[in-house]
């Protein structure tokens, strides 16, 4: 009799998303996709090359089971999952969860940390279709670089060995919202807003603007301000990239630094 543990799951989630593999559809050259993997993993982005470009080059994508040792291939990584996602063909949840729990118990062995928000509608495996352990993930309301979030994140590459460090934020963001209508909130909801205010003072009262900004700052705070981080960033075994998901897609796009 088959344990439940280990029967995968299924994907159903279909976003209209286009699909770069379809006919009709123009594939990338070789030199647009180097081009653009190497701008994305420096934190900017090509115009008229789309994430679903970068991720979908047959020729030059991370194989299979390939060493993820470069913030480069650990960003492309990242991407290719989320291609996988928005298009509902995700991987993961083809691997049998029985295995893989008893396989984790020991050790974990995550090739990139994700800073995101704690909003419910971004379940950050999911949207990199990465199985248990192959994420380091710090979520927090308004993806911010707090003490407590620096020092996890610097105990992922210090000690666990992330490549990468991708600051997410994301659409229709609640606590960037607060942070801009500024209104006084129960208990310690306000505390909040001196992490985010510095988005909001660069980018006014447009909430999509404020969200971009604070991925950015952020994600510049971590390089800045943590030794630990800002190392390993000098020693070429890291990189911190911000980045924007898309609720409605489920597509996740680099942002320019």
């Amino acid at each position: 009799m088959l344990d439940p543990l280990d029967t995968p799951c299924i994907s159903s989630f279909h976003a209209d998303v286009p699909d770069a593999a379809q006919p009709g559809n123009r594939s990338p050259t070789r030199r647009q996709f180097l081009q653009a993997l190497a701008a994305a993993s420096a934190g900017t982005a090509l115009p008229g090359l789309a994430w679903a470009d970068i991720a979908n080059n047959t020729a030059d994508r991370v194989p299979d089971g390939a060493p993820i040792d470069t913030p480069e291939a650990a960003l492309a990584t990242l991407l290719q999952g989320n291609r996988r996602f928005a298009l509902g063909r995700m991987t993961s949840c083809q691997v049998p969860i029985g295995p893989l729990l008893r396989e984790t118990v020991e050790k974990q062995e995550p090739f990139a940390a994700v800073l995101s928000c704690a909003d419910s509608r971004v379940p950050v495996e999911m949207v990199f279709d990465q199985e248990l352990g192959r994420l380091f993930v710090a979520r927090v309301a308004g993806n911010i670089a707090t003490p407590e979030i620096i020092a996890s994140l610097e105990y992922g590459v210090a000690v666990l060995g992330t490549k990468l460090v991708l600051v997410m934020g994301h659409g229709h963001c609640g606590a960037v919202k607060a942070a801009i209508a500024a209104k006084p909130a129960p208990g310690q909801i306000s505390s909040l807003y001196e992490f985010i205010q510095p988005a909001v003072q660069q980018a006014g009262h447009d909430l999509d603007a404020a969200i971009h900004d604070n991925a950015r700052i952020q994600a510049d705070l971590l390089a800045t301000s943590s030794p630990v981080l800002s190392k390993a960033i000098s020693e070429g075994t890291l990189r911190i990239v911000p980045a924007y998901y898309d609720l409605a897609t489920g597509v996740v796009n680099v942002l320019k630094a």
